[in-house]
This record gives C-alpha cells, structure tokens and sequence, in this order.
C-alpha cells in the first residue's frame, strides 16, 4: 500500500484554518516527499508521521491523558503501525489509549494538521511529529479505562477546561473547531 499517496489523496480536499496551520500542512507535504519512509518511527530527521484523535462525547466533553512522559494533557494519538493509514492509527491509538471501544469517527475526514517537537528521550534524539488529528466520537464516556503505561490521568472536560488544560495554540485551534462542528460555544 501507498502511504504516502493515500495521504496526499486526503489532504488535497483539506483547507488549514489558520496561516500556522497552513505551514504546518506545507511541512507535512514536503516530508511526504520523502514517500512511506517517513511514517516510520525510527525516521527522525526531521520527524515522522503520527496519527491523534480528539474524543467526543454526547455531551460534547472532550477526553484527554496526562502523558506520563511529556507530563501534559494531551489527546490519544501516537506512531502508525507499519502499513497503516493515519486515520486507521487515529482510531487504533484512541481506543488503546482510552478503553473506548465503539469509537466511531465524525466529519469528513482530518481535523487538523499540527508539527512539533519531541524531546530527546529513549534513545530517540530530538524530532517532529507531523501529526494528522481526527475526531471521533463515544456513546459510551463512563467505559474509559487508563493506560498506565502511557498516561498519569484520564478525565473528561468540557471544551473550555480543555483548552486550558492543554493550554497550547494548536490545540486551542483545534478545540475552537470540535466547537464548530458540535455547534458547542466555547
């Protein structure tokens, strides 16, 4: 399978939000230059290819972990499998990092686009994540069970608190467009 040309099928219908999200989208192609090489997790310079997912609920609550090693609330997400398409890896990472099993996604395809740093750690010298976000949804919020070997907490907030809580510019835009699309002010 062609990774990289699945991808760019994707991202060509995409429109950034924002002139930053606009830049991290331009990175994102041009590391696809580089072909499904750049999914992989060992690809470092400059980064590679990982897949989040931002979970809903009914009562358009937004779940997140405190990651255990980055020590910030973040949403599910992480590396592709070999072989595995982004949106497949968003789903994947969701339900091994929430207990969620009856996730199913909402819109029409990626949410978001965001690239940054990882901090040297494991080996792994500092890197970029080219992360492609997507949006899913629960019926069954009260099913979450921890990962304790990914995360510290696992909880529920309402759109507000979440920006807060992750308290970064990416993500605020990305909340602001789960809002949108729930039709939730926030």
């Amino acid at each position: 399978m062609d990774l990289a040309a699945a991808l760019l099928r994707e991202l060509r219908d995409y429109r950034p939000a924002d002139a930053l999200e606009l830049q991290h989208c331009r990175a994102l192609l041009d590391l696809l230059r580089g072909g499904d090489s750049v999914f992989a997790r060992a690809y470092f310079a400059p980064g590679h290819i990982t897949a989040s997912c931002f979970i809903v609920d009914e009562r358009a609550r937004l779940l997140l972990h405190h990651h255990k090693r980055l020590r910030r609330w973040l949403q599910m997400g992480g590396h592709v499998d070999p072989g595995e398409e982004p949106q497949a890896a968003a789903l994947r990472e969701g339900r091994e990092e929430s207990g969620l099993t009856d996730l199913e996604l909402l819109g029409d395809g990626i949410l978001d686009v965001d690239v940054h740093l990882i901090p040297a750690a494991k080996g792994e010298p500092d890197h970029r994540h080219f992360d492609v976000r997507y949006l899913a949804r629960t019926r069954m919020p009260h099913s979450i069970t921890m990962a304790h070997d990914e995360s510290n907490a696992l909880t529920w907030f309402d759109l507000d608190r979440a920006s807060a809580a992750m308290n970064e510019e990416g993500s605020a835009r990305v909340i602001q467009k789960i809002a949108m699309l729930l039709g939730v002010r926030s």
